[in-house]
């Protein structure tokens, strides 16, 4: 069987999301919807499918299996909803919602219709990413110290120019950390564990008519008594690729997108040599680093075999709406410390 998905919204990002479906084994596209109908029309003649006029429509089609969410982030509520009550499984583009209210929203809807749902953040899907969370449940690291990322990225005027929802609050939710950052803040989080207490600071530096911040720095403490940093900002020309340090009392790792950088630990195994040979030059774009739509599209399908499987197999998927929501629990706590002034304890 494959899993038949429309998708909502025909934005950049729903570009990446139909190559996916193609690539996919067990998925296929059956259509698209977008309130603008020539973007549509456009998107369909690009990638194939029907075009549906309404939501409705889409929901209501018995060939429609799920919902991959594109809209801007602060309007994946309604459309989630709708498809879950309507018995669509859905995947959603990160993150999950802008507020953990509406997160909750569309976990709930999910959970009473009986639907999967799932976030796509395809970083946990690369190899590189699964050898560093195998290294540090292994106890490789030793005592884990220290956790880090790092988003230097950049972003032109003409960028936040270019759609009315971009730099808000209503629709994109927070600025460097929620749409760009936040890949890196669940990677994080998936590696060291949940965070106990956040301070921040946040600016809007060099960018005009936008509501949120370009720079951020936090500093965390993770449950376990590690110490991290995350630092994000889209001020950095002409952008770096996102980094990830680990730090243990026997051991430190560092991921630069898809590479490993380094891989260094007292008790040498039998297949570190390797990793640090084969994981090296593994990045094959920017990475959206200074271009948003400079990234491959790889990752998003490994996260479409994921969901349709998990969907086929009566599992859940592998970052559902649970993992999903971590993410924008610790950023508006960074928010909430960086107006307040204070430590935000989780």
């Amino acid at each position: 069987m494959s899993l038949g998905v429309g998708i909502v919204g025909c934005g950049m990002i729903a570009n990446f999301h139909a190559k996916a479906i193609a690539d996919a084994g067990n998925a296929h596209l059956v259509g698209c919807f977008n309130r603008s109908t020539d973007k549509a029309n456009a998107f369909a003649s690009e990638h194939g499918g029907k075009v549906y006029e309404t939501l409705e429509e889409m929901i209501s089609d018995p060939d429609v299996h799920a919902l991959s969410i594109c809209t801007p982030s602060g309007a994946h509520l309604d459309p989630a909803v709708a498809g879950a009550q309507a018995g669509k499984h859905i995947l959603i583009e990160k993150p999950l919602e802008i507020t953990t209210e509406r997160c909750d929203a569309i976990i709930n809807a999910c959970r009473e219709a009986g639907v999967q749902l799932a976030v796509t953040f395809q970083s946990r899907f690369h190899e590189s990413s699964r050898l560093m969370k195998r290294a540090i449940d292994g106890g490789r690291f030793g005592k884990v110290t220290m956790g880090d990322a790092y988003v230097k990225w950049y972003r032109s005027q003409e960028y936040y120019d270019s759609g009315a929802w971009r730099g808000t609050w209503a629709l994109d939710g927070g600025g460097a950390l929620m749409n760009q950052a936040i890949h890196s803040v669940d990677l994080l989080l998936w590696l060291m564990g949940p965070v106990s207490e956040i301070s921040a600071m946040t600016g809007t530096m060099t960018h005009e008519r936008i509501e949120v911040e370009d720079v951020a720095v936090a500093t965390l403490r993770f449950e376990s008594g590690a110490l991290g940093v995350i630092e994000a900002t889209t001020t950095a020309y002409p952008g770096a690729l996102k980094r990830i340090e680990i730090s243990g009392s026997h051991g430190t790792a560092i991921l630069e997108e898809e590479d490993l950088k380094a891989w260094q630990f007292a008790e040498e195994d039998s297949e570190d040599q390797e990793i640090r040979e084969t994981m090296e030059g593994r990045t094959k774009t920017g990475g959206g680093a200074g271009d948003p739509a400079a990234i491959g599209h790889h990752g998003h399908t490994m996260v479409f075999e994921d969901f349709a499987g998990a969907i086929l197999d009566g599992r859940s998927p592998s970052v559902d709406g649970a993992e999903g929501r971590r993410s924008v629990e610790v950023i508006q706590a960074i928010y909430e410390s960086a107006k307040t002034g204070n430590v935000v304890r989780l």
